[in-house]
């Protein structure tokens, strides 16, 4: 018989999103459950193994205090438990990896620790729950609206069912959407149906998703030979090349986003070629007092681990399995490649002392615990976001649009990776954009909130909401929602369209350290 756990807020999904609607929800005073496939909760961040993407002012402004507390105490994780140098020490804005993506480039499991400790209070006094190695298995509806959820443990096959007045989805695909029959929309609209200047120019295409990664860390270790079993899928993907990319996918050579260049890269820096290595090196051993780290440190986020074979949901079992499989694969094969055939700055191939780093992702394999997914089932929303309303260009020199239900801010470029329908690089500027309420807001199902990449976006406008402190702020406020209506006794649509609601819960947003508005600003 399965055991049924009850509380005011459910969340489903350890995302990064999900983990800030537990903090915010328990924050509140509500009793909370969160869910979570894998072992370890954080998401991109840390199950996914991605160093947060921010925008240039994110070490002013930008981002909600509970993310700025966050990015924070990630610093004083290197600085309290690491013998760090006298001038890390001394850094306000330590990068612990000093990789060139990002101000912020540090361990998975560094994240990892902070979150746990942000969420400390709540779970020791018994608030909040989190079962991760749990995966959602069905829900039960009625009259639009959710009764339950059950997940069944990954470990022993466990079942639980969920019970609560409020549903989050916070997973990284959407999955408790078509499971509730919620309405949702997946992979590229026409431009017909959105007017979107970038949107596919023929028919919708709910299969056109943007390519997934897996992601893995290594370091270097000169001397010694550290190079894996040759991989089954090695000859396809040394071999392959997209018809779509001028280029062989294993190879130094990669694409310029925003105009398709090619651009000559090489693994360590040398002369003035981009660095991969650099790119998104997660720790610099320069950092650290001598004997710290045998070797820095890098995450493997490249063009050359991108996966674009096809979707990894809305398909049979059987081919989900697949891609994700040649997700797993082409990673290897690249890694591999690096250390046999890879051409070397000093006329040499290969570099045999690159060395996986199981222990930085938490697995056995030296992959992360799940791909980096870039794109989700989107919810039907009483508000979607189109490229009309913070794409540059059709905003022709004006600020992005203003939402009166604004619940947060972000920025970043309108970054969509090549896609599973054979489509480039989509790379363009946006301006520093509002978070509506409306795009959380499922146009039917009355008890449930869209809290991470699942929200009322566009295949094009996901490119620039889906990044880390964005999809946090998206958690954080729909963590806050949800208890705002259960203490209000209203739905989420009269939260947005009652002006009274609207501006006493955007006042609690406010005193909760939520930016709502921008200063001005040009594009990205």
């Amino acid at each position: 018989m399965k055991k049924e756990l009850n509380a005011d807020v459910v969340i489903l999904g350890g995302s990064l999103g999900g983990v800030a609607a537990a903090l915010a929800s328990a924050g509140a005073g509500k009793k909370v459950i969160l869910t979570e496939d894998t072992y370890w909760i954080g998401g991109q961040l840390t199950n996914q193994a991605v160093p947060p993407d921010e925008h240039p002012w994110i070490e002013q402004f930008g981002c909600t205090a509970s993310y700025r507390k966050l990015r924070n105490g990630i610093r004083n994780y290197y600085k309290d438990n690491f013998p760090v140098t006298e001038k890390a020490r001394s850094s306000i804005n330590l990068n612990p990896g000093n990789g060139w993506v990002g101000k912020l480039c540090h361990e998975p499991r560094a994240a990892l620790a902070v979150i746990n400790d942000m969420l400390a209070p709540y779970i020791h006094s018994g608030r909040l729950t989190i079962l991760t190695r749990h995966k959602l298995t069905s829900a039960e509806t009625s009259d639009d609206r959710i009764i339950s959820v059950s997940v069944r443990n990954l470990n022993n096959g466990n079942e639980y069912i969920l019970t609560a007045p409020y549903f989050l989805d916070a997973t990284e695909c959407g999955d408790l959407l078509p499971l509730s029959g919620t309405e949702y929309v997946t992979g590229s609209e026409s431009s017909a149906e959105t007017g979107e200047l970038h949107a596919l120019p023929g028919k919708a295409d709910p299969l056109d998703m943007q390519a997934v990664t897996w992601c893995f860390a290594m370091d270097y270790i000169e001397g010694e030979d550290h190079t894996i079993e040759k991989p089954k899928d090695y000859d396809f993907w040394k071999n392959y090349q997209a018809d779509f990319w001028p280029i062989k996918h294993l190879s130094w050579e990669i694409l310029q986003p925003a105009t398709l260049a090619v651009r000559d890269t090489v693994l360590f820096p040398y002369e003035d070629k981009t660095s991969l290595w650099t790119y998104r090196q997660i720790i610099d051993k320069n950092n650290f007092l001598p004997g710290t780290f045998q070797s820095s440190i890098t995450l493997v986020n490249w063009p050359q681990n991108d996966y674009w074979l096809g979707p990894i949901f809305d398909v049979s079992e059987e081919e989900a399995k697949r891609h994700l499989e040649g997700a797993r694969q082409v990673s290897l094969s690249l890694l591999y490649w690096m250390q046999t055939e890879a051409p070397r700055a000093d006329g040499k191939a290969g570099y045999p002392g690159l060395r996986l780093r199981p222990d930085v992702v938490g697995t056995e394999d030296g992959l992360a615990m799940q791909p980096y997914i870039r794109e989700s089932r989107r919810i039907k929303a009483e508000f979607t976001i189109l490229e009309q309303h913070v794409g540059a260009e059709m905003r022709k020199g004006k600020p992005a649009e203003e939402f009166k239900d604004t619940i947060g801010i972000g920025s970043y470029r309108i970054d969509l990776h090549p896609s599973t329908g054979n489509r480039n690089y989509v790379d363009i500027s946006s301006m520093p954009f509002q978070i509506p309420l409306g795009s959380l807001i499922p146009v039917r199902t009355k008890n449930l909130l869209a809290a991470c990449k699942n929200i009322g976006t566009t295949h094009i406008t996901n490119g620039c909401y889906r990044l880390h402190p964005v999809e946090w702020n998206i958690g954080e406020a729909a963590g806050y929602a949800a208890a705002y209506c259960i203490d209000n006794n209203i739905s989420p649509k009269e939260l947005r369209n009652t002006d009274k609601h609207l501006t006493a819960f955007q006042r609690i947003l406010e005193k909760q350290g939520v930016e709502l508005h921008w200063p001005e600003f040009t594009a990205q």
